[in-house]
Parts: C-alpha cells; structure tokens; sequence
C-alpha cells in the first residue's frame, strides 16, 4: 500500500508553530509562499537567501499580515550563501545568538540544471549539490540539538516527486532530490519519540522562476497538467506538516500520478525513460 501523502491540519496548531521559524530560498517561490503561512502564528521568521533586497520586500510585506491579536511578527533578514559549509555553519552560529534556538526549519533552497550530464557545467553541478544536498544536510545538523533539547519542533524538507522517479535530463538536480527523501525517511525515524516532527514536500510542476532559472521547462512543461500555484504548495505543506505528515504531494493531479507510479515496478519503467532519454538527446542536438 503506498503511504498517505496528505493530512488535514488539526484544529489547534502545534505550540512550536508560534515560536521561530527559517525558511531558506525565501526570496521567492514556494519559500516565500511559505514563510507567509507562517507568518499569522510564528513569533520570529528569520528569512534566509542571497537576495537581499528581495528578503526585505517580503519582511515589509510579512510585517502587514494579520495576526489576530498575537503580538507583532519579528522578522529577521539573513542574507546567506548556503554553497558552502562556512556559510551554513556561520547562519546557524547567527540565528542562535539572536534567537536561542529554531522551532521549525524549512529547508526550501535549492536549484536545477537541464540537459544532459556529459555536457553539464562541473561548476554549476558542485554548486547544486551543495545547495541541494550538503546545505539541508549541515543546516539540520546545526540546528537540531536544540530542537531535540526543548522536546518539541517540526522540519520541512523540500524535496520533489523527481526525488521518487527518475527524470532524464536532469539527472543531478533528480538525485540530489532522492537525497533529500532519503535524509526525510532516515531522520524521522531517529527523532521517533523526541517531539520532533520530519515532513517532506514532494511537489511536481509549481508556478515559479524556478523552470525558466534552471531550464528546466521541456521537463515540467511536459508535466504543465499537474501544475499549481506555489501558494496551494505552500497551503498544502503547512497543513502537512501542522499534522505531522510523513509526505505532502501537493495537487489532486499529482497525489493521482504518484499513487498510480507506486503500482508499477522500475523496471517497468525503464524503457519509457529510455525513450525520453533518447528525446532529450535528439533535442540537445547529440
């Protein structure tokens, strides 16, 4: 039986939703969607991304947001280049001194690369993975104890359903994601009873500059149909991880796609893939 990819939000939110939350890759996107779900329960959002200006944007507008009654949001901009391991360590060492210890982390940043691996840039591939891979990884590490100390919080890990079937041409950004899942499954089942939650989001095509960035459009194009909008993404992974779903595939269209690819063994598979390998191939011109 594949698992439940979805929950519904319980009535009252978790208490550790009111305390302290990062969000990485805020600067826009899903990340920025989520830090404003964040924003009418959460004391402090530290706002984590190489964007600053685009951070502040968000702060003034999080800063409006009604609050009902609870006392004004604090907003922290972190401007951070998380490529690297002296970077992820020097946010975290930051966020402790100004705010003790963090409730929920959301671990959203992260890019894509398209087209095929023998072409591929081994600048851009090093980079992805750190950010991708070693970023989530050493953030979590850094910011873990504390959450395990206070017996209680949540972490969010944004992965993708490429993270859960291969994807030709995008072969790096594809495994970096089933990283990403593996690190999901490992973690919550070490924080088993520690009252710390692990969620994964497991999106498909969502409504950013994501795909015209990384240039992958041929790819999700090709899956427009499942596309929604990074505020249902967001909507849908807060109520996930409110309730302490294990995964959230956001979208009736792809909970449907995934439910179904869960029916077919990968050799099954392998020889559509290989076919959309050869299209990809043809289309780079090899």
């Amino acid at each position: 039986m594949p698992r439940r990819p979805l929950a519904s939000a319980p009535a009252a939110p978790p208490a550790w939703l009111e305390g302290v939350v990062l969000v990485t890759g805020a600067s826009s996107g899903i990340g920025a969607a989520l830090a404003r779900e964040a924003a009418p329960t959460a004391s402090t959002i530290v706002l984590v991304a190489r964007r600053r200006e685009r951070l502040e944007a968000l702060a003034a507008e999080l800063a409006t947001v009604d609050r009902a009654g609870r006392a004004p949001l604090v907003v922290d901009v972190r401007p951070a280049d998380l490529s690297t391991p002296q970077g992820v360590h020097g946010l975290a060492e930051e966020v402790g001194a100004a705010h003790g210890h963090v409730d929920v982390l959301v671990n959203n940043a992260g890019f894509g690369d398209y087209g095929l691996l023998e072409e591929a840039d081994p600048e851009r591939i090093a980079r992805l993975v750190a950010v991708n891979v070693t970023a989530p990884t050493l953030l979590t590490r850094e910011l873990l104890p504390g959450m395990v100390a206070q017996g209680r919080g949540a972490i969010l890990m944004v992965g993708s359903s490429a993270g859960q079937t291969p994807m030709p041409g995008a072969v790096v950004y594809c495994a970096s994601k089933y990283f990403v899942n593996g690190l999901s499954e490992g973690l919550r089942a070490e924080l088993a009873g520690t009252g710390v939650t692990v969620t994964q989001l497991a999106p498909g095509p969502v409504a950013t500059e994501f795909d015209e960035v990384s240039g992958m459009d041929p790819l999700t194009n090709a899956a427009g149909f499942a596309r929604i909008s990074a505020e249902q993404c967001a909507r849908e992974a807060w109520a996930g991880l409110q309730a302490g779903a294990p995964l959230v595939y956001p979208g009736a269209v792809l909970r449907a796609s995934m439910r179904a690819s869960t029916l077919l063994p990968q050799p099954a598979l392998r020889p559509a893939l290989a076919r959309l390998g050869q299209q990809i191939r043809r289309d780079c011109g090899r």
